[in-house]
């Protein structure tokens, strides 16, 4: 029997009008409840390694302590354990130093990398961050696409999907929550 392939995920927070920031570079828009945040935490029960620019992996680093804080609810705590058990890549060329277990720094995203980490891994990967997803999604290597997509238009910002980029997609997962919010879950046909 063949062992199923790691998928490479690109998933993120956005607006209805598709950023994943405002115009100021805000993202306070984007605060899972605690529902919603129970259904992110399954949906990446099974990823081993997360991919991130700087910015990224400097608003996710947070998470290496969150479990610590007095009265942490169980989803945050639950998803923090699964965050600090994670792989992390962290793409910068000008961080020097990490905050967190399992971290790694390389300079620049490496392609070939990046599909043996993909082969050679036994749980899926996820990309995090449309500068970083955009060399993914132009090297092909994006295998699914998860957007929890807020009930907020913000004008502007941040694209969650970059300029230039044509996919056949088939939608593989929809989900409504309560407060309005919106997962969609596609496959990229290749």
């Amino acid at each position: 029997m063949n062992t199923p392939k790691a998928k490479l995920i690109y998933s993120m927070l956005i607006s209805l009008d598709g950023y994943t920031e405002d115009a100021s570079g805000k993202f306070d828009w984007a605060m899972p409840d605690e529902t919603l945040h129970t259904y992110i935490n399954a949906l990446s029960s099974n990823v081993g390694t997360y991919l991130y620019g700087r910015k990224m992996y400097e608003v996710m680093v947070f998470w290496e302590t969150a479990d610590q804080e007095p009265n942490v609810p169980d989803y945050i705590r639950d998803w923090a354990i699964q965050w600090q058990q994670s792989q992390k890549i962290v793409y910068s060329s000008g961080l020097s130093e990490v905050q967190s277990r399992h971290t790694q720094i390389r300079k620049t995203f490496d392609i070939e990398e990046v599909k043996a980490l993909k082969d050679s891994a036994q749980h899926d990967l996820a990309i995090n961050g449309p500068e970083l997803a955009t060399h993914a999604f132009k090297a092909g290597l994006i295998d699914e696409i998860q957007m929890i997509i807020f009930p907020v238009v913000v004008g502007g910002g941040k694209r969650f999907l970059p300029e230039g980029i044509e996919l056949a997609l088939e939608l593989i997962e929809e989900k409504t929550f309560e407060n309005g919010v919106v997962v969609l879950k596609y496959r990229v046909v290749k």
